[in-house]
């Protein structure tokens, strides 16, 4: 059974179940979602088998690829403005770049090595990655062994970098997820801070963004807002306390909080998430939910269990 989640202008449907996975496919967990320009939902999930699954909005599968390239611990994913697919996998410290029907482009990153941890260099355990739809130029989070954000040429050649461990603006605890607006604006969610900070091109602080709970996955809609999934806070706490994160928050350009969407409860039932960690938004409105409920809750279950780690809320007009 569906259920009605949101107000106002920001309304949804979430659906009892959505998509319907190949014969013999699973999850485990789904760290990644994105939709390209033809509203096609790209799926990364934690399954080595089937890391990218395509799905139509009916939740069709179109196709797969990527078997063989990724490892367990795949993260973040992200559709250029071309439609091709930026995937980042923090096992293996790489950036993959694919045609939308999964031919292998570009790699950043040696794959298996990773540089020394808080040093600065690319890459260790990256996180996401956006590309600028004026420049072409691509910007990395080296979100877990670095708190830094790295700028690409769009063939793969460094730049520049910025960030450091730290709470002052301009630094990070742990940029998580990252984005890049039609103003060239580089936005980061930096989680751990409970924050967003918006940097320029050169990584010059323009403005910080406080009133989100553990920002995790991260999108700009077709509508320019920002789509920010939260993850749950106080990680030891089983079920977690109230109102602490497992939300999906809608931010305008400027940073107001226009909706805040799910439950004051986690769970798997529609319209509650547990570890909402990758985010996508169609033409629609509608909005894609990955989590990490099996990193989060399942894998400290006896037996451990796979929950629910994928859904969709249909905008209601």
């Amino acid at each position: 059974m569906s259920a009605i989640i949101g107000s106002g202008d920001f309304k949804y449907e979430a659906l009892d179940s959505w998509p319907t996975l190949p014969g013999g496919a699973r999850l485990q967990e789904t760290p990644g979602v994105a939709v390209d320009s033809r509203d096609q939902v790209y799926i990364f999930s934690r399954n080595e088998e089937n890391p990218v699954m395509v799905f139509d909005t009916d939740g069709n599968f179109l196709r797969g690829f990527g078997k063989g390239i990724f490892s367990n611990r795949t993260h973040g994913i992200f559709i250029g403005p071309d439609d091709t697919v930026f995937c980042a996998d923090d096992g293996i410290h790489t950036i993959t770049k694919f045609t939308s029907d999964g031919e292998l482009l570009m790699t950043i990153g040696t794959h298996g090595q990773a540089t020394e941890k808080w040093k600065g260099d690319p890459f260790n355990r990256p996180t996401h990655a956006a590309v600028s739809k004026r420049t072409g130029h691509i910007y990395i989070t080296d979100g877990y062994g670095n708190f830094r954000v790295h700028k690409y040429t769009g063939d793969g050649q460094l730049v520049k970098s910025w960030g450091e461990p730290g709470i002052a603006p301009g630094q990070f605890l742990r940029p998580h997820n990252i984005a890049v607006d039609d103003d060239d604006r580089v936005i980061v969610a930096d989680r751990e801070a409970h924050r967003v900070q918006v940097f320029d091109t050169e990584g010059n602080v323009l403005d910080v963004w406080n009133n989100i709970f553990l920002p995790n996955g991260m999108t700009i809609g077709p509508d320019g807002n920002i789509y920010i999934g939260e993850l749950p806070g106080m990680l030891n706490e089983v079920p977690t306390p109230p109102n602490m994160g497992h939300n999906i928050s809608i931010l305008s350009p400027k940073g107001e909080l226009l909706a805040r969407i799910g439950h004051p409860e986690e769970g798997e039932e529609p319209g509650k998430f547990i570890a909402p960690h990758g985010i996508g938004v169609d033409s629609h409105g509608d909005i894609y939910v990955g989590e990490v409920s099996f990193t989060i809750r399942g894998r400290n279950m006896d037996p451990p269990k796979e929950l629910r780690s994928l859904s969709k809320l249909r905008r209601v007009r």
